[in-house]
């Protein structure tokens, strides 16, 4: 447990036993946490945007084993270590480059097109939102890796590398010393595994032999290569994390990184996810589960229609994104440029089925209820929700009836309007794994400037009740709100077998 409370190192001691000191400037660490308790009078006092130190007494007593074995403080980690968004880097299929993306995605670009390749001639769905690939500036240069390169990596990684170094360049942080590199960690994940490298080196096995499968075939496979990648790219020796949650995968590595920074295991974290699934089996694999859209193969640009009444699945996309975390004290020393806060983190799960969402939307409900409990955020403040929303039947209509029923439980009165709400999917498809944290990015963008991307596509609304949707032909306003100052927004994503998650924004306050 670490708790800021000082500048200056001391130690205070009752017994011998139970020693607690300050390690570095503002982190009291409590080392034996089921032993201890703190007084309600051992608080921080916040003045003008600084930590101030009150600590008028300190009173330590043992507990014993039968009263539960943990620490009873009397302030919790969220309200004392913030958590803020000072980076972002991406590679999309609007292009390479999270700002680059964000222009084109305001513009009402789409980045769907054709699969032409011979592979796809005879699947029902034949569209896709790729990485725009080429030597032309805001396109992915395969060549900027060498062949050595490649021969340990994924395309996923190779996307990764190319957002996670956009986004360390935008947020200035560069580690360098001993310390720097320690209190940086990484937490970066991916959906699905390259299945064209498995299926190709499955067919040399069986035609060539063992010898032909290369050395790093397992070490490129594995789902951490792509946190590992970077760890040891940038030498950073901080928490080395991976998840993979299908398509939660973006949300969870930036929720876990968020926590790590609360819990004082870094001060500054690269996170985010990657995607690069785009082949035969994959979009056999996603048809046969009937998850694509079929209806739009002369049409590409308007398949994904999230929220529309023509919409008839999803259209498969790649590309990574990367934002760098930091906590905020780290980054008001250094006088970083904050784009957003993460005021609070939610997870839940279906417990229903395999790929379909609970109908009522119970399990997108609880985890945007325990992302604002967790941020101290009331319903009726949320002015703006990026949606999850694929452009599936089942899964938008369950997560608007959700959206609609957890904002409009606090205080906001039916007169009031309602927060506005937009899916990306409709410009850039459905990343799968990388979706959750192309998607923050963008939330956090809006947090920032103040603006929601369009519904692209968004020609006949088709949802079970009244919502407020962002234009679906131009950027809208974010909403100004009679409950707070901040813009404070809600980042949904959701998963196969049942994964739900959800981060509570906010532009940063005076």
């Amino acid at each position: 447990m670490v708790l800021l409370l000082s500048k200056e190192h001391f130690a205070l001691e009752r017994n011998p036993k139970f020693k607690f000191k300050c390690r570095s400037p503002m982190q009291l660490v409590f080392p034996h946490a089921h032993v201890l308790s703190c007084s309600r009078s051992s608080f921080l006092h916040w003045s003008e945007g600084c930590f101030e130190e009150t600590l008028h007494k300190a009173k330590l007593e043992r507990k014993g084993e039968e009263q539960g074995k943990r620490m009873k403080l009397s302030t919790s980690l969220r309200q004392l270590v913030r958590v803020v968004v000072t980076g972002v880097g991406a590679v999309t299929p609007l292009g390479v480059g999270a700002h680059r993306s964000w222009d084109r995605l305001l513009a009402c670009h789409s980045g769907i097109g054709k699969l032409t390749e011979e592979e796809f001639e005879k699947m029902p769905a034949r569209v896709a939102a790729q990485v725009p690939k080429g030597k032309e500036e805001f396109q992915f240069d395969e060549k900027r890796f060498t062949d050595a390169e490649w021969r340990q990596m994924s395309k996923a990684t190779a996307f990764a590398l190319v957002a996670a170094e956009e986004a360390l360049a935008d947020a200035k942080w560069n580690p360098k010393t001993p310390k720097e590199l320690h209190d940086t960690g990484v937490s970066i994940g991916t959906g699905m595994i390259d299945l064209r490298d498995v299926v190709a080196t499955g067919m040399r096995l069986a035609e060539q032999g063992h010898k032909t499968v290369s050395p790093y075939f397992i070490p490129r496979i594995l789902p951490n290569m792509i946190a590992g990648s970077l760890a040891i790219r940038y030498g950073v020796k901080g928490p080395n994390h991976c998840v993979s949650t299908a398509c939660t995968t973006g949300l969870h590595s930036i929720g876990d990184a968020f926590i790590m920074i609360q819990r004082g295991q870094a001060n500054v974290m690269i996170c985010g996810s990657a995607e690069a699934s785009i082949n035969a089996l994959s979009v056999a694999g996603f048809c046969r589960v009937r998850a694509l859209c079929t209806k739009f193969n002369s049409d590409p640009q308007g398949a994904s229609r999230p929220f529309d009444s023509e919409r008839d699945g999803f259209v498969m996309g790649e590309g990574a994104g990367v934002l760098i975390l930091e906590n905020l004290q780290h980054a008001l020393e250094r006088n970083a440029r904050i784009y957003a806060e993460v005021l609070g983190y939610g997870l839940s799960g279906d417990g229903y089925h395999l790929t379909s969402p609970c109908p009522d939307g119970a399990g997108a409900k609880l985890s945007m209820r325990r992302a604002l409990a967790d941020g101290g955020v009331k319903p009726e403040e949320v002015g703006y929700v990026n949606a999850h929303a694929t452009s599936t039947k089942q899964g938008d209509s369950a997560e608007t009836t959700a959206i609609h029923e957890v904002t409009n439980e606090g205080g906001r009165r039916p007169d009031q309007e309602q927060p506005l709400v937009s899916s990306c999917k409709g410009a850039i498809g459905h990343l799968l794994g990388a979706a959750g944290s192309v998607e923050t990015i963008v939330t956090a963008l809006s947090c920032y400037h103040g603006v929601v991307p369009p519904n692209r596509n968004l020609k006949n609304i088709d949802v079970p009740m009244d919502m407020n949707f962002s234009h679906s032909e131009k950027a809208t306003p974010f909403p100004t709100s009679s409950f707070t100052s901040r813009r404070v927004a809600m980042k949904n994503s959701f998963g196969f077998w049942g994964a739900n998650a959800t981060l509570c924004l906010a532009n940063m306050d005076q």
